[in-house]
């Protein structure tokens, strides 16, 4: 499983890089890609929109089901990875490049993971 020590998650498989401008971009992570298995559509939160912490900002469509995209932040949706509508296999080929939004004035930070600790969360949910 691939955890880049450099970002952070949360408990619903959800990755977050803070940026330079203190914004921050967001996407699934590998362990959340490989349970949906061949993603085949996302439908994307809308430039503007609000983001609040652990409630729906997106969704993917799987295969194997539809699933919700949680935000791990409260803030504002600042950009969009449109590229994700004609591709959304791009999650499945490399899934922490595939970024889903980006966040702007962003709070609530609080319950998020570190590396070490989703690497334990995840090998603790496979049971």
């Amino acid at each position: 499983m691939n955890v880049p020590e450099t970002l952070k998650y949360t408990k619903s498989h959800e990755w977050l890089k803070e940026e330079a401008d203190g914004s921050y971009t967001m996407g699934l992570t590998d362990y959340a890609q490989k349970q949906l298995g061949d993603i085949v559509f996302v439908n994307l939160p809308m430039e503007g929109d609000p983001a609040t912490a652990g409630e729906a900002l997106a969704d993917v469509e799987s295969v194997k089901a539809v699933a919700d995209v949680f935000s791990p932040v409260t803030g504002t949706v600042a950009a969009v990875n449109e590229d994700l509508m004609d591709e959304p296999q791009q999650i499945n080929q490399a899934p922490y490049e595939a970024w889903i939004a980006k966040i702007s004035d962003v709070t609530d930070t609080e319950e998020l993971l570190t590396a070490a600790e989703y690497a334990d969360f995840c090998e603790k949910a496979k049971g």
